[in-house]
């Protein structure tokens, strides 16, 4: 019986601590829902920005692509130009209306899909001219004095620099400068 005694205190000790368990246990349920809800968020977030990533990569993509078919058509471009120009000197009229013409529509597909020429202007830009030849003159040292080959860029990034003549110094002036000094 003594043992029957020791049991029962025992036994009302474990029923006792199933009971602070079973009362315990709403208590950590609903921190998990929350840390669950939390969590939930937390990756809505992360695939909402992956999506926004993947977005812009192939909208990146797909303007590079563009971009080198933009590169290629630029050769194609310059031919077009040349056949006007030459056509132009011809006598025959017609047929530099219709080139004029083709010309004319390439050139403006092209810029709706956002190609534009190179202004070239003014002074010599390293950043936008490739120089072709230097050539004396009168005008200002570093002046452009010819277009040899225009430059293009396609959604405000340069695909090809304009091919240029720049100015420099006569030396014959130069010489005389050193002569009478």
């Amino acid at each position: 019986m003594t043992e029957d005694i020791k049991e029962e205190p025992e036994a009302e000790a474990a029923a006792g601590k199933e009971e602070t368990a079973a009362e315990a246990e709403p208590q950590k349920e609903k921190p998990k829902e929350e840390d669950g809800k939390e969590q939930m968020l937390r990756l809505m977030a992360e695939f909402d920005n992956y999506k926004k990533r993947v977005k812009g990569e192939i909208s990146g993509a797909k303007d590079m692509g563009r971009a080198e078919v933009m590169l290629h058509m630029l050769p194609i471009v310059d031919e077009f130009d040349l056949a006007v120009a030459a056509m132009a000197k011809s006598e025959d009229k017609e047929a530099l209306k219709g080139l004029e013409m083709l010309y004319s529509n390439l050139v403006s597909v092209l810029k709706k899909e956002g190609l534009a020429e190179m202004p070239v202007e003014g002074k010599f830009d390293p950043y936008k001219h490739e120089i072709i030849l230097v050539r004396e003159s009168d005008k200002k040292e570093g002046t452009i004095l010819e277009v040899v080959k225009k430059g293009y860029t396609f959604n405000g990034t340069m695909l090809r620099p304009a091919s240029v003549i720049i100015a420099k110094a006569a030396e014959a002036k130069q010489d005389d400068k050193n002569n009478d000094a």
